[in-house]
């Protein structure tokens, strides 16, 4: 039997923070992950001392090349297993993965997870279009200048080509985000908007908006993985590791297979399989978002909706809390609650292990047991799915 047939409930999530989000001028990326970390551990109940693995991501606004360890350096960890990993917004799913398999193979005990950084005030304007702009094959897509939002343009307009998607369906996937949003304190965006909003909202690249795009933030999130052995002696309620599964269809768009089916099915159907469970199983799925239209295609790949229904999925209300059926992002996603590198995604498995614990009032999912998470990375060509479970199962 191979370490991927073990990771069920092999695993449990103890610990979850997010630092200060929105505009932090005060502090660092290093000092956002540190902050997070921090919280992470008062919410399990743990000391520094306890983590003996680390895993984090990347940054854009930090100069380190070795970012895990120089995080270890800045908390005071000596772990006996540490790295970062570039795996674009996919990166923080694909993390919780390497740290299961890490304490299922006796390489760590317990592992702090972190990503972000302080993409608002840490980057001048300037800066942040360049990153925008420094996508696409070096040789044979960058000459020509397509910019992230210009790429998922291309797929939002595929789409809508497709299966009739409207422009005021990706809108209501933002207003859906930000009604949640607007039920989360530490949200960066918290005012509602309307679909009109959206609309009248400046032009990014046909047929995106600024609304339609994701926010630009300060932000950390972190969360601590152990063993089943060890969750259950924690003082908090642990969150179990039920599935998952990555898979990757290329790097570069002008590879991509299709510009409305991506990996996201693969990576959900291994998911699934491992924790024995399907998406009527699912109470609430916390779902990558950079742009509205990842949402929607996402939605239809991991078997939430029908092909080309996602985007009456959102404009019927059906992802809203209590919109009878599988709320979506219910802390407002990238879109509204906030954006920094890695840690867009990171933020949905932090929300996931929330609403399995409860108690979080106009925001908590009424009976959630099980969760889907879903994180991306490059051009929608890198996924990452896991399942989370209230209860081992």
């Amino acid at each position: 039997m191979t370490t991927r047939d073990t990771l069920r409930n092999k695993v449990a999530l103890v610990g979850v923070g997010e630092s200060d989000i929105g505009k932090v001028p005060t502090m660092s990326g290093l000092g956002l992950n540190a902050q997070a970390a921090r919280r992470a551990l008062d919410d399990a109940g743990l000391k520094v001392g306890d983590i003996d693995g680390v895993l984090t991501a990347y940054s854009f606004t930090e100069p380190y090349f070795m970012l895990g360890t120089v995080l270890c350096e800045y908390l005071g960890l000596k772990p006996r297993f540490n790295a970062s990993m570039v795996v674009g917004g996919a990166s923080p799913a694909v993390m919780l993965k390497h740290a299961a398999e890490a304490i299922a193979t006796g390489q760590a005990d317990t592992v702090l997870v972190c990503a972000g950084e302080n993409r608002a005030t840490g980057q001048s304007r300037d800066q942040a279009v360049a990153a925008l702009m420094a996508v696409g094959h070096p040789y044979f897509e960058r000459p020509y200048g397509p910019s992230i939002p210009g790429f998922y343009a291309m797929i939002s307009r595929r789409h809508m080509h497709e299966f009739g998607t409207t422009e005021e369906q990706l809108a209501a996937a933002a207003v859906t985000a930000r009604y949640h949003a607007s039920l989360h304190p530490n949200a960066h965006m918290r005012k509602p908007i309307t679909v009109a909003d959206v609309m009248a909202s400046k032009p990014i690249a046909d047929p995106l908006k600024m609304l339609d795009c994701c926010l630009l933030s300060d932000a950390g999130g972190a969360f601590i993985v152990t063993s089943a052995e060890r969750a259950r002696d924690m003082k908090v309620r642990p969150v179990w590791l039920a599935g998952i599964a990555e898979y990757h269809t290329h790097e570069h768009l002008m590879c991509a297979p299709s510009l409305t089916e991506f990996g996201a099915k693969e990576s959900g159907e291994a998911a699934y399989r491992m924790a024995g469970l399907g998406p009527q199983d699912v109470d609430v799925a916390e779902l990558y978002d950079c742009f509205t239209v990842v949402p929607i295609i996402e939605l239809e790949e991991l078997g939430l909706c029908g092909r080309g229904e996602g985007g009456a999925y959102f404009a019927d209300g059906r992802a809203r809390i209590g919109g009878g059926a599988v709320p979506i992002n219910t802390h407002g996603g990238m879109l509204s609650h906030a954006h920094a590198g890695a840690a867009g995604g990171l933020f949905g498995i932090v929300e996931a292990v929330r609403q399995l614990r409860g108690g979080l009032g106009p925001r908590q999912v009424e009976g959630a047991e099980v969760a889907l998470v879903h994180n991306e990375g490059g051009i929608l060509s890198s996924h990452c799915s896991l399942l989370l479970t209230r209860e081992p199962r």
